[in-house]
């Protein structure tokens, strides 16, 4: 299964080769659903599979590599192998795919003097560290071994951040120093700035995009006259991010273009083949100018196999494309997995965060706030805790850096809530003659991904002030919320406001996929027998969570929800997804 290029294309096993792929993400998809997952992609009529590997989910502690279970990306290699289809891998180091600081583990914004993808020694020192551990994992999955894996790249997108031609030079020696044999390229926009910061001389350059292929492989044959012409990532949609709608694109306008990019010779990824689901706390997050943006929970895509791995509209318009250029497709499409039936159940105990701190976290004093990364922790809540000096009648409470959403307590009492969308936003009250105790609750929403600002630290960057005066002796507690301790619940009361704990007992026959609804409530994370789910939030779009199969026991299963603010009466189990209202995805992408 080599794979050599010509000026003009492929050549697999010395044999003229069109690569019609599609991406999956295996960090995004339960493992015991790969196989499925891959097979619906074979059934849509592609030759190949295209992943990133997200170094965050491997690394989580400096030092410590996890490849077993859903971190098993060699396993999930084979799968696609024994399928008959190619992978393409993209080890990074960073990766972007709207995952949390781009697949950077989030304890490097901890490493002194770190500056991230550049030729900075500190960052490559942990690079280096990663690519000893990865590689040895790919290696006998190379086509040259005998494997299925026929290309990887060299960093992702690295003209749309910078210039740093050494750094990539870098990454290319470090794979191929490490005995990757396989075929190596770049992908960048296809656009001139882009390509001119992010391609690599000697390595095959291909390009992101869209829309408006025909000018999009023009540039392409700027910056590289001869050799194969490849769009990486054809985004025939895109993704979600909260507040705004479900977006899609109309299937027979998408599957023109993948018409035209075929018709013109070019070999293509299908971004996303199948989209899966930001499961916990790992959803990326963007900033648009200057507002932070973070991404939703379900990573569905509009793409041709849904976050359930139902066929959508795109299936059969891009299998009809498919065959017109590659021939007729023999591999049969699964059935539907099945759904459990609908139920609504009220919870059975509810528990006040504030008073489980010494469960959740363990507590920290420092003179300043400290972030997230500085106290070791990557996800989750994190609390700060003063005791606040009186009397004031009045004063203004401004958090300086704040990262990203911080609800405020006066004496167990909630004041607001601060978000980094609003630095300037105040919260005014008064303190007794005895000084009042001061708690903030702030939630790391996710680490940009993409762009100039993604050495994102979380929790509170700068201080805390009184008007103009910062507020010094903070107690912390790092809230990681992974695993959830045993929580002391009491009796369910509906009435329960502010952030709590509500468990609920949900009995099924047995399992299969399902989809969680909180109508009524507004803002938390939702876990199924320890599994964390992923965020819900009443601004939309997302009005379920995708409960996979796996995840269920026949019998009683636990459904904990953590609700920042006001419960709703119920929980509701449902039998279909629902993504929320849809607009078109962005013009000109």
């Amino acid at each position: 299964m080599f794979l050599t290029t010509t000026d003009e294309g492929f050549l697999r096993d010395g044999r003229p080769h069109r690569i019609v792929s599609a991406a999956i993400h295996y960090f995004r998809v339960h493992p015991d659903l790969w196989r499925d997952r891959l097979e619906r992609l074979r059934a849509m009529g592609v030759n190949t599979v295209e992943s990133y590997v997200a170094w965050n989910v491997h690394e989580r502690e400096r030092g410590v590599f996890d490849f077993t279970g859903g971190q098993d990306v060699a396993g999930f290699v084979r799968v696609a192998g024994e399928l008959g289809l190619d992978v393409i891998v993209r080890p990074g180091p960073y990766i972007c795919a709207e995952w949390d600081a781009g697949g950077l583990p989030a304890w490097l914004l901890a490493e002194p003097g770190i500056r991230l993808r550049r030729t900075n020694a500190p960052y490559l020192a942990a690079v280096e560290a990663w690519f000893d551990a990865l590689v040895p994992q790919l290696s006998p999955l190379l086509a040259e071994a005998g494997g299925p894996v026929v290309a990887m790249a060299v960093e992702n997108e690295y003209g749309s951040y910078a210039n740093d031609t050494a750094y990539l030079a870098h990454l290319r020696d470090g794979l191929i120093a490490r005995g990757v044999t396989c075929l190596l390229f770049t992908a960048d926009g296809a656009e001139d700035r882009f390509q001119l910061g992010g391609r690599l001389p000697g390595v095959l350059t291909t390009g992101t995009f869209g829309s408006r292929p025909q000018e999009a492989l023009a540039c392409l044959r700027r910056h590289q006259p001869a050799g194969p012409l490849v769009c990486t990532e054809y985004w025939h949609a895109w993704f979600d991010s909260w507040g705004d709608p479900h977006r899609v694109r109309e299937a027979a306008e998408a599957a023109q273009v993948l018409d035209t990019l075929l018709a013109a010779g070019a070999s293509v990824n299908l971004y996303m083949g199948h989209g899966g689901t930001n499961f916990g706390w790992w959803n990326g997050a963007n900033v648009y100018d200057g507002r932070y943006v973070p991404i939703a929970t379900s990573y569905d895509y509009d793409a041709p196999i849904g976050e359930a791995g139902e066929p959508g509209p795109k299936f059969d318009a891009f299998r009809t494309v498919i065959e017109r250029h590659l021939g007729p497709v023999d591999h049969p499409l699964p059935a539907v997995p099945a759904r459990l039936a609908p139920q609504r159940c009220r919870p059975t105990g509810s528990v006040r965060l504030l008073d489980c701190l010494d469960l959740l976290g363990t507590r920290v004093d420092h003179l300043e706030p400290e972030t997230m990364e500085a106290l070791g922790q990557s996800f989750g809540l994190i609390h700060y805790r003063t005791r606040l000096r009186g009397p004031l009648a009045s004063t203004e409470l401004r958090v300086d850096g704040l990262a990203d959403r911080a609800q405020v307590f006066l004496d167990g009492a909630e004041l607001g809530t601060l978000h980094r969308n609003a630095p300037d936003q105040c919260l005014t009250f008064g303190v007794p003659a005895d000084g009042a105790q001061l708690d903030l609750l702030v939630e790391n929403q996710g680490r940009v991904n993409y762009g100039p600002l993604q050495a994102d630290r979380k929790g509170i960057t700068g201080g805390v002030r009184l008007d103009r005066q910062y507020q010094f002796d903070w107690r912390i507690r790092p809230l990681p919320l992974d695993p959830l301790p045993d929580l002391p619940y009491a009796a369910a009361a509906s009435t329960t406001a502010g952030p709590s704990f509500h468990r609920f007992d949900l009995e099924v026959p047995e399992p299969a996929d399902g989809f969680l609804a909180l109508p009524g409530w507004t803002k938390g994370m939702v876990w199924l027998n320890g599994f964390a789910l992923g965020r819900y939030w009443e601004v939309g779009p997302q009005r379920t969570l995708y409960a996979p199969g796996p995840l269920w026991r026949a019998g009683r299963n636990e459904i904990t929800v953590l609700e920042l603010h006001t419960p709703g009466p119920a929980l509701e189990l449902r039998d279909a997804p629902d993504l929320g209202p849809t607009g078109d995805a962005p013009e000109g992408f």
